[in-house]
């Protein structure tokens, strides 16, 4: 069985964007007990928080996908 590894990076930007690829790697990282991350993100950026949220939604998503295989 391989492994998938996903690290997060924390971006200089408060963007969506930046919030949802910090969101998708800690939420695939964490469910698939990869790894545990901490994500030091620009919590007070609205559109950070909420690609964050997103993105965390889809990490944990597609590591139940790659899980059924």
């Amino acid at each position: 069985m391989s492994q998938i590894m996903v690290f997060g990076c924390s971006h200089d930007e408060k963007t969506f964007e930046s919030g949802y690829d910090d969101g998708y790697a800690e939420g695939f990282n964490t469910q698939c007990e990869i790894s545990k991350i901490s994500i030091y993100g620009h919590w007070d950026s609205a559109e950070y928080s909420k690609g964050y949220k997103v993105g965390r939604k889809d990490g944990v998503r597609a590591c139940e996908l790659y899980q059924e295989k």
